[in-house]
């Protein structure tokens, strides 16, 4: 006989395994918790003898894995509220960023911040978050652009997976603009940034992947690919902004050094498709951003089914472009948006989006051996988390067996 701390019933699954029904569909489930993790689930008929210490019945309602919202820029001081009237006046992103604004407008606020003041205001937008369901949440680097304030944003990050009540992945995004000093400059930055800055934050433990922002507007190939050699040397995974206002070659960039994902990738052409599906990459679909600046070209959704590209879903949570903070609105958005299904978008928010955080093993499925981080919903069908925009679904969340409301 088997024991458990906890026995979950009376409840439905959504496992989100891959290999059976629609949304690995349980109708009747049960789940079995122990020191954080699930010893076993599957169909309540089916349930082993056991001992659990507690019963949690959950009234017929829909339990899925604790979402993953694999892209985000949470830490950051300030608002761009400002250009986002200047862009509905008809500015675009290129030219707000050009003329001085854009990220490096953040950068300014959040160097000023100390680390109380953005550990405050971002866990006040990861509420947003932790209400539509995410138990798990990357958080990316890339408002300090010097030594100081790039290890400040990385220190708030860990702070806040060790404080908040989710699982933080962070990412150091130290290539994501060139900051003023360094306008006249940049390739004394870029030696900053790859040389200095990333071997400090990981000296300290504040490293979990690498990523940057390859665009005209940005990084070259040549550049992003000089941080992903140090990254690979340190031992580090990366990832890519990658094609997502111009195809600049960021997805055949990011195959070739076998990233967890490439992002945006709004303007990947065939060629950097193939080179994703040959490598494993993970595209990261960014329906908020998208939105936000009223794109007109889609990501490649069909290629990548065709090439079998797993699809993630992300918030791109972030002050100028993506001021998102719902994850089950990045949901909707990506089914309205890029025409995903909702099973597809809620695998790209699950399953795919741990496999594009390096997580698989430990997160994205209800399955034996994941860790114990569920979301609870009031809905009759797993498509509602796709279909309501705004409404409240989330009756609770589990990280790490422990109940979270």
């Amino acid at each position: 006989m088997s024991r458990a701390d906890r026995l979950i019933t009376d409840c439905r699954l959504a496992t989100m395994a891959e290999g059976g029904s629609a949304y690995g569909a349980i109708e009747d489930g049960a789940l079995l918790v122990r020191d954080g993790r699930i010893v076993w689930a599957g169909a309540r008929g089916d349930l082993p003898a056991h001992e659990a210490a507690t019963i949690d019945r959950l009234g017929g309602r829909w339990v899925t894995p604790g979402l993953v919202d694999c892209h985000t820029h949470l830490v950051f001081g300030g608002d761009r509220s400002g250009e986002f009237e200047q862009r509905l006046g008809g500015a675009t992103y290129e030219e707000i960023a050009r003329a001085g604004g854009g990220i490096v407008s953040s950068v300014a606020a959040t160097r000023a911040a100390s680390e109380d003041a953005l550990h405050a205001s971002a866990v006040a937008r990861l509420a947003g978050l932790k209400a539509t369901g995410v138990t798990t949440v990357e958080i990316k680097s890339g408002y300090g652009l010097d030594q100081d304030s790039e290890l400040k944003m990385l220190r708030v990050a860990r702070r806040i997976g060790r404080e908040a009540g989710v699982r933080v992945r962070t990412s150091y995004l130290g290539l994501h603009a060139v900051p003023p000093e360094w306008k006249t400059d940049r390739g004394r930055y870029v030696d900053l940034a790859v040389d200095q800055i990333l071997p400090a934050a990981h000296a300290e433990g504040l490293v979990d992947a690498v990523d940057a922002y390859c665009e005209p507007i940005a990084f070259s190939t040549e550049e992003v690919a000089r941080l992903f050699d140090r990254a690979k040397a340190l031992g580090l995974p990366v990832k890519l902004h990658a094609d997502q206002l111009s195809d600049g070659g960021g997805a055949a960039l990011a195959a070739r050094y076998g990233a967890l994902s490439a992002d945006h990738v709004e303007h990947t052409n065939a060629a950097g498709v193939q080179a994703m599906a040959a490598a494993g990459v993970v595209a990261v679909l960014l329906p908020g951003a998208w939105l936000m600046l009223r794109e007109t070209v889609l990501p490649p959704i069909d290629p990548f089914r065709r090439h079998g590209v797993a699809m993630a879903v992300a918030t791109d949570c972030n002050p100028g472009t993506s001021p998102v903070a719902s994850m089950t609105a990045a949901i909707n958005l990506a089914c309205v948006q890029f025409r995903l299904t909702p099973e597809e978008a809620l695998a790209g928010a699950t399953r795919i989006a741990a496999r594009a955080l390096g997580l698989e093993a430990e997160v994205g499925t209800l399955e034996a051996g994941k860790a114990a981080d569920l979301a609870v919903w009031d809905i009759e069908r797993p498509a509602e988390l796709a279909y309501w925009l705004g409404k409240p679904l989330l009756a609770k969340r589990m990280v790490a067996g422990v109940w979270d409301v």
